[in-house]
């Protein structure tokens, strides 16, 4: 059973192993070893990653005390990072993350939810229902890679 929780400081070196993981194990396909390197380092700035989690809507998806994957939103409207254990690939996790971003995005009154999703998570966005905005460049650590700005867009109800 998949248990999602807030985000906790304690669970800072866990959810860098993971990102790190997750990005060369998942995005090898798509990506070069030079670019992998530039956006996963092996030495990652724990502090700056602590504090941009604390101000987000963060939260970690866990099956017993293994971290499957997390999210997180800087709300109220910008997705800014889901990534999932390369072993949990294609059992749900990132599906109940991106819906408990989405929810909380909906429920904080945002109208559009942005998210620079890369080559490898492109797909995954494109069936939950986020559009292509635009292909753009990034830079990280002085390597150049691509990324999509897509967004998903809640149409209001109308007022009777």
């Amino acid at each position: 059973m998949i248990l999602l929780r807030p985000y906790a400081p304690e669970d800072l070196p866990e959810i860098l192993g993971l990102f790190r993981a997750s990005v060369h194990g998942l995005c090898g396909k798509d990506y070069t070893p030079e670019q992998l390197d530039a956006w996963a380092p092996a030495s990652l700035d724990a502090e700056a990653w602590g504090r941009s989690l604390a101000s987000h809507f963060a939260l970690t998806a866990w099956e017993g005390d293994c971290l499957l994957g997390f999210a997180d939103l800087e709300e109220p409207d910008y997705f800014d990072r889901l990534y999932v254990r390369p072993q949990a690939k294609g059992r749900g996790v990132g599906r109940l993350l991106a819906q408990a971003m989405e929810s909380r995005s909906r429920d904080l009154g945002a109208e559009v939810l942005t998210v620079h999703a890369s080559e490898t998570a492109r797909g995954f966005f494109l069936h939950r229902g986020y559009t292509l905005c635009h292909r753009q460049e990034v830079e990280r650590r002085g390597v150049l890679l691509h990324n999509y700005q897509m967004q998903k867009t809640w149409r209001k109800e109308c007022a009777l």
